[in-house]
Order: C-alpha cells, then sequence, then structure tokens
C-alpha cells in the first residue's frame, strides 16, 4: 500500500509542476498574438493604442501581473476552460481539439498498439531463434528501421506510392466530395487516406520495439529461473512464453505506456507532411501564430496523457513484480 501511495503522491506532484511549465513556457516566447495582428493593420495606416486595447480584449490576452494569469489560469484548467483560439478566432480551444483528438487517436493511437504487438512478438520469437536466419533478418532490419527519420520515410511513401504509382491519398483525412460519417464510403475513403501516415509511423517506431524485446529476451533467457525450468524438462515453448517472455516484456510496457501517452500529441511532422487533420498539424499552427491558449491545452493534454499512462505501467509493475514494491 505504501508504494501505491507513493505514486499517487508523485503523479499529483509532477502533474502540479507540468501544469505550472505549461503556463511560463508560452509566456517566455517573444512578442504576442496582438503584435502579429496590430503588424498587419499597421500596413494600412497607424495604429492607436486604442486600436491595441481593443484587438487585445477581442483576443482575450491575458492582463494583470503574472502571479495574478497563473491564479486564473489554474481556476480554467480546473473548469476546463481553455478559452478562445487567438488564431482561428472565435472559435473554442476544446471545440478545435475535440474536431482533431478523434483522428489522431484513431491514426496514431491503433498503430503504435499494432506496433506494440508486432515488436514484442517478433523480439520474442528473433531471441528463440537467436543466431537463425530470422533472428539476423529481424536483427538487420529493426536497426535499419530505428535509423530512419520519420519525416523522410514520410516524403519517401508520398513520393513514390503516392505521386508514382498512385497507390493512396497523399494528403488529407478524406476525400472533399465525402461527408464524415458512419457509412462505408467515408470509413473505406479515411482507411485509404490513412495508409500512409500509418505505414511511416508504424515503421519507424516498430524498430525499436523489436530490438527492445530481442535484447530484454536475450538477458531473461540466461537468468537461473530459466535454466532451472529447463533442467526440469519443461517444454522449451512453455519456458519461452510462460518464464522468459513474461519477465522480458516489463521493460517494453514502460515504452509502450510512453508511446500510448504521447498518442494523444500525434506525430507532428508525419501530420504534416501528409496535411492529416490531426493534434500534431494543429499544434503546428498553434505555434507558428503564437497562440497561446490553443498550445497550453494541447500541452496539458499531452503532458496529463503522458504521466498517466506513466502511473498506470508504475501500478501494473506493481502488481506483475512483486520486487518493486519491496
Amino acid at each position: 500500500m505504501r508504494y501505491f501511495l507513493g505514486k499517487i503522491g508523485l503523479f499529483l506532484l509532477t502533474l502540479w509542476a507540468a501544469i505550472t511549465v505549461n503556463f511560463i513556457l508560452p509566456r517566455l516566447m517573444p512578442g504576442s498574438p496582438a503584435d502579429a495582428a496590430v503588424a498587419k493593420l499597421s500596413q494600412n495606416g497607424p495604429v492607436t493604442p486604442e486600436m491595441r486595447a481593443s484587438i487585445e480584449a477581442q483576443l482575450g490576452v491575458p492582463k494583470g501581473n503574472i502571479f495574478s494569469q497563473y491564479l486564473e489560469y489554474l481556476n480554467n484548467v480546473i473548469h476546463f476552460n481553455f478559452g478562445v483560439s487567438y488564431s482561428n478566432f472565435p472559435s473554442n480551444v476544446s471545440t478545435l481539439i475535440a474536431n482533431s483528438l478523434p483522428w489522431t487517436l484513431t491514426l496514431v493511437g491503433v498503430v503504435t498498439v499494432l506496433s506494440f504487438i508486432i515488436g514484442t512478438v517478433l523480439g520474442a520469437v528473433m531471441a528463440w531463434r537467436r543466431g537463425h536466419s530470422i533472428d539476423t533478418i529481424g536483427s538487420v532490419g529493426g536497426s535499419f528501421l530505428s535509423a530512419f527519420p520519420a519525416f523522410w520515410l514520410a516524403l519517401m511513401l508520398l513520393y513514390f506510392l503516392g505521386y508514382l504509382a498512385g497507390a493512396f491519398p497523399t494528403s488529407g483525412a478524406y476525400s472533399a466530395e465525402n461527408v464524415p460519417g458512419f457509412s462505408g464510403a467515408f470509413i473505406g475513403d479515411a482507411l485509404s487516406h490513412a495508409v500512409l501516415p500509418g505505414l511511416t509511423i508504424l515503421l519507424t517506431s516498430l524498430g525499436g520495439s523489436i530490438m527492445g524485446m530481442r535484447n530484454t529476451m536475450i538477458s531473461t533467457l540466461g537468468d537461473d529461473y530459466v535454466t532451472f525450468a529447463q533442467a526440469n524438462g519443461l517444454h522449451q515453448r512453455t519456458v519461452v512464453l510462460k518464464y522468459a517472455a513474461r519477465n522480458a516484456l516489463l521493460p517494453n510496457l514502460t515504452s509502450f505506456g510512453l508511446q500510448i501517452g504521447g498518442v494523444v500529441g500525434g506525430s507532428l511532422l508525419v501530420e504534416q507532411v501528409f496535411s492529416y487533420p490531426g493534434v500534431g498539424q494543429l499544434l503546428y499552427q498553434a505555434v507558428s501564430n503564437q497562440d497561446y491558449p490553443l498550445m497550453q491545452a494541447i500541452f496539458l493534454m499531452i503532458t496529463i496523457s503522458v504521466l498517466t499512462a506513466n502511473f498506470i505501467v508504475d501500478i501494473l509493475y506493481g502488481v506483475l513484480d512483486p520486487r518493486t514494491r519491496r
């Protein structure tokens, strides 16, 4: 019980620190959204202080000292009030995120789970068959995939499979003539648009899962309890699955928790390359336009998801491996 209470306390403390940093960082950036609006208006003539004050009021630029802004920010976070987007005025920040989040969760979430399952199984098989052709090919392939930058692979797939072969759509999440809904035509169209970005994320993340599981599994196969199980005449498959793979899975579970926590942030570069309307692209637009409310809401959402995923993994560690509770 002490172990679990300690993890809960650490989670709450880290969450408060993350929320505070999330408040401070955007305010360290030079300039403000009002400056950008004033710069555009100044091209048509001088901008008076009254006009600037009106622009700041319309955009909802925070007033007062930094401490009063911080208290107001904490109150808004508690009430899930993230304000109005500066770059998409007068759209609400919550509405913008709600429109982008399902695309990211569907694409990145499904691909991340597939990558973990495929990488874990392949890594375990490679370790079991160490020195055989499947291990050699898998090791070379995993190392090769891990070295690929996601944006470079995205551009290659876009060029060869999108433009040259014309096999898949090259941008967007669905065709303009389709209306979003649960019809077969729309779902098929959305899946075809998700193939290239999904394949990019899968290939670039698969190498780490494969090599991580393989290396941990090889180390686990040399432990005394595995040797003891083999000496007792247990079937090789039983030793591998119930003894070695079960314990080798724990480090991979930590990596998977981090990946799942980062799912809500999307894959910024991949979404930019394919113009996919996910949270990653929304974050890029917010940073480019110094949209503080939108940036803070997305950063906070990513932070909470990562912290929550880590907290769940810590709890699972305590349940699966009693040694961690000592």
